[in-house]
Parts: structure tokens; sequence; C-alpha cells
């Protein structure tokens, strides 16, 4: 008896040694946390997706409270997020538009061509390593679904047409169907753009055609019909630029094949504020579909059935004498 006593008694006192020495090791070697960090990581939404290019959100509000990423650099807070973590850090969020992933090919079922069947893995990497994949468009969505079983927050599917289609509401712009898509089909796009190209090819007008019928042909009639200069043209492809883009859908109306997306229901009016009208002319000698009319000094009138919504006239007025509506 007596010596389970002192067994017990041994092993209680080493106990309460090593205790006491891992209490004085971890004081002496602690590793101090700012509070900022602790702060920020707090209020980050814990989705630990990587879509900001750190560690999950542990790495990332490391990298804030040093400094080395910005308050808005969390893509699925958005700009409250950004505004809390501004504020913690005592910055300007500098907080964006939302961009969201948006798949830039119109090569349905219907539209493209397959150039070969393809009975393999049903995985967009494999099947571009066995002759670029079944479509004839090398550069189009191979439509395995990649995209879709790399999204942590399901906002983008294959559906039954036979490309990925991306659910905007659901993005966070995390970046892993970008990175998973071997034909670099996937772009970023501001939420509220409307407007694109979907297309991705880079091959000439003949062959295009002979592929898909809503490919890119590169006639460039977007190119110059563009009030805004908003659309380049590179590798045989158009390119809208969104930062001077206004969704006016001058593009969307001429496009032959059309290549470029975009509801022509949802164009805005403009319409003249009589009060502020000086009948200076210079919104009726900008208009590219003379939708407006009156004489030097009268109050203009727009004409809504010929109004585009292109904008040109509200951006060219000096006196901020229309609105769109």
């Amino acid at each position: 008896m007596s010596s389970i006593i002192n067994s017990v008694a041994s092993l209680s006192a080493m106990g309460l040694i090593f205790g006491a020495g891992l209490a004085y090791a971890s004081k002496k070697f602690a590793v101090e946390i700012d509070p900022k960090e602790e702060a920020i990581l707090e209020s980050l939404p814990g989705a630990n997706c990587g879509g900001c290019g750190f560690p999950g959100c542990g790495g990332l509000a490391a990298a804030i409270a040093k400094g080395e990423a910005p308050a808005n650099a969390c893509p699925v807070g958005g700009p409250e997020l950004a505004e809390t973590i501004a504020n913690i850090m005592g910055v300007n969020a500098g907080a964006g538009e939302r961009k969201i992933a948006n798949v830039i090919c119109n090569g349905t079922n219907k539209n493209a061509k397959d150039k070969s069947m393809y009975s393999g893995i049903l995985d967009c990497k494999a099947a571009t390593m066995v002759s670029n994949g079944p479509k004839s468009c090398t550069y189009g969505c191979i439509g395995f679904g990649t995209c879709e079983k790399v999204c942590p927050f399901d906002a983008i599917h294959v559906l039954e047409d036979g490309i990925a289609h991306v659910d905007k509401e659901k993005c966070v712009a995390c970046g892993k169907c970008l990175e998973a898509c071997p034909k670099n089909v996937i772009e970023w796009i501001p939420y509220s753009q409307e407007v694109s190209i979907d297309c991705n090819s880079n091959d000439k007008g003949k062959e295009v055609k002979d592929k898909c019928s809503t490919g890119c042909i590169g006639c460039q009639i977007c190119v110059k019909a563009c009030p805004f200069e908003a659309i380049g043209f590179e590798n045989n492809l158009a390119k809208i630029d969104y930062s001077k883009c206004t969704q006016c859908m001058i593009c969307v109306e001429k496009c032959p094949t059309k290549a470029i997306r975009g509801d022509l229901s949802l164009r805005k009016k403009a319409e003249v504020i009589d009060e502020k009208c000086i009948g200076c002319t210079i919104c009726a000698k900008n208009c590219p579909v003379d939708a407006i009319e009156g004489e030097l000094k009268a109050i203009h009138k727009v004409d809504k059935e010929k109004c585009i919504g292109c904008s040109v006239c509200y951006k060219k007025c000096p006196k901020d004498a229309i609105k769109m509506i």
C-alpha cells in the first residue's frame, strides 16, 4: 500500500513540476498576437476559401494586420466587411465593385460542333489531354464540370446546354473555378455588368464560323460602333474594357453572330430635364441614332422609340440636363 501511495505522490509531484515548467515556458516564449489581427479574424466569414490569395482567414487576418493586404481583400465579405476591417485598421476601405466569375463561351450543344466522341473520364482536364477535348473549338467550354466540382459555394453548374453557367448571387470570386479551368474560359467581370463577349476563340473568322455559330468572327463591327471606345480587338477577338463600358448595348445590337451577351430590354432611356436644358444642341449633335430633337436655345426632347439608352447625351450635356431612366 505504501508503495502505491509513494508512486501516486511522485507522479503528482512530477505533474506539478512539469505543469509549472510549461506555464513558465508559455509565458516566456509566448508570441504576442496583434489585437487588430484577432479583431479582423473574428470579423472574417471563416469560409477559408483561399480566394484572397492567403492560406485561409487566419493568414489573411495576419496579412491585413501587418499591412500586407488591403482591407477589402476578402472576396466573400463584400463592401460591408471591407468597411468593418477598415475601421479596425483605421484606414479607407477602398472597396471597389464586387467581381464575379463569368464563362466567356456560348458554345452550347446547339451552337458548337464536335470533332469527335469522347468516352473517357468526365473531367475537363482529362478530356483536354485527348486532342484538346471533343469540341471543334479548342478554346471553348468542354462542359464536364471540373469548375463545378471545385466551387465551394455551389455557384457554377454545367446545365443541359452543355456549358458552365455562373450564379452571380452565389459567386464570391474565390477564383477556384478560374484555376481549375484548363481552357481559361472563365474571367472576372463586374457584378453589375450585363454586357460581355461570350467567346474565347483566337481563330480567324472562317474557322470560327465552321466550328461555332455564335463565335466572334473578328469583323470588328462592335469596335467601330461603340461610342465610348470601350471595345478593343486583339488576337482575332473583341474585348470589352469594363471601365469604359456604359452598357448601351449598341454592340449587342450590331454583332452579326450574337457573340455579345446583353438583354436589350434592360436598356435605360434618356430624358431631358426641362428646367436645366439651355438648348445648346450638344446632346442632339452627339446622339448616334438621332433620337434627340430641338432647335438652338429651345428645350430638347427625346424620341423614346429611337433612343437606345447609350447615355452619350447624358455624358456630353454640359448642364446635367439629361437623366437616364
